[in-house]
């Protein structure tokens, strides 16, 4: 879940409690203002009757007006009234609907006689306001999150976009691209200091990956004189010289170590220059089956002597590509599944408009993640690693995607265009 789109929710879910908490107490003290102030009302309608009797001796008369009513009541010896306020419900006989009301109970002494008197005003303006004050605030708390949502949306959006900037610069930031990560203008401390840091990152890293990238080369363009001269000097050796069984085995151990030492300097050179973009641009159309079709015929008689079964399928391709590359790019995928494959095992080859499909039998278990990083080998392995990160930096190079799999017990290198 994104940070904003975090931060947004924890708000609003926040504001709306608080909304709420806030609306039902707001509630409950207009309403509790409202029936003070109507049981004020009521008090003040017996205080004109207690005010009438003492002025004319007896009780005005009893009415039922518009919104109130009076009501009096003769009390018999030794009943009791006790003197209180209750809601009720009061009939509006103009309209014949029975109301909310409030209802005030006393009793009064009228020249020796009690009288219990039930005053009785009718709730629905009270009633009526406190719903129009409720839907007021109704309308204020929407109105409310509604602005709250659209000031998290955009104006929130808008302060957190130099962080997305940043953010899609270091997915995109690649060692061998040129460009620089370019910090977006902002008045955010914080984001101001990220994107210095971010920079100064990113000019440290490349500043290394240059000084290591120049060293790799550097060592593998000196390495080659020497290497060339020890192939010399140990060709000159076994042709002028008689050497014992033994004194052969040695001179035999120390050709095969040179020459694999010059192919892993040339796969280094090879990937070093995939990754910096130094092969040469010049592209030419390759049919891919014939490409393919010529490889075939020359691991045939490898395949034979390990007793390996090719099945293919095999449609018309074509490809724009470096010649050289597409070569090695092939070449390397063949090689490695008759490297890793077994003796009478299975090799199968298929190519149609999406894609290209070697795959073979050999160790029954599944390559790790890393088998297109660069000295990746399984423990059975002779190879020196670098033939599939030299295959996945091509593909990377025209746009191709190479993809692992196994299933069914056979490795499957797919690449698709």
């Amino acid at each position: 879940m994104k940070l904003l789109v975090k931060y947004n929710r924890v708000t609003i879910i926040a504001s709306i409690i608080i909304l709420v908490f806030t609306g039902v107490i707001y509630y409950a003290v207009i309403h509790f203002i409202l029936t003070d102030r109507l049981d004020k009302d009521l008090v003040l309608e017996e205080e004109e009757i207690v005010a009438y009797v003492k002025t004319f001796g007896k009780l005005p008369l009893a009415g039922n007006f518009k919104d109130q009513k009076v009501v009096y009541r003769l009390m018999k010896p030794g009943d009791s009234l006790e003197r209180g306020f209750f809601n009720t419900a009061y009939l509006n006989e103009s309209e014949n609907k029975h109301e909310p009301g409030r209802t005030f109970v006393t009793s009064l002494n009228v020249n020796g006689v009690p009288y219990g008197i039930t005053i009785t005003k009718s709730r629905v303006q009270a009633e009526d306001l406190v719903r129009m004050i409720l839907m007021i605030t109704l309308g204020v708390t929407v109105m409310l999150l509604i602005t709250l949502m659209l000031i998290n949306r955009f104006l929130l959006g808008k302060l957190w976009r130099p962080f997305y900037t940043v953010l899609k610069q270091m997915k995109d930031f690649n060692l061998a691209d040129k460009d620089e990560v370019v910090a977006e203008d902002t008045n955010i401390d914080e984001f101001r200091e990220l994107n210095l840091a971010v920079i100064a990152m990113s000019a440290r890293v490349k500043q290394d990956y240059k000084e290591l990238k120049n060293f790799t080369d550097n060592a593998s363009h000196e390495m080659l004189t020497p290497l060339a001269v020890i192939n010399s000097k140990l060709d000159t050796l076994i042709q002028t010289e008689t050497f014992t069984n033994v004194q052969g085995e040695v001179i035999e151990d120390i050709y095969l170590a040179v020459s694999r030492l010059s192919r892993l300097n040339q796969s280094l050179l090879l990937l070093a220059k995939l990754e910096n973009n130094m092969i040469a641009a010049d592209q030419e159309p390759i049919n891919l089956k014939e490409l393919i079709e010529q490889k075939l015929r020359q691991f045939q008689e490898l395949m034979q002597i390990q007793g390996v079964v090719l099945s293919q399928k095999l449609e018309d391709k074509e490809l724009s590509m470096n010649r050289y590359l597409a070569d090695i790019l092939i070449n390397n995928l063949f090689s490695n599944a008759i490297r890793h494959n077994y003796d009478g095992g299975e090799i199968a080859v298929h190519l149609n408009n999406q894609e290209l499909s070697v795959s073979n039998t050999g160790n029954p278990e599944k390559l790790s993640d890393q088998a297109f990083e660069r000295f990746y080998k399984n423990a059975a392995s002779e190879g020196m690693g670098l033939g599939l990160a030299i295959s996945y930096q091509i593909c990377a190079q025209y746009g191709f995607k190479l993809a692992y799999d196994f299933k069914d017990g056979k490795h499957i290198f797919l690449m698709i265009f």
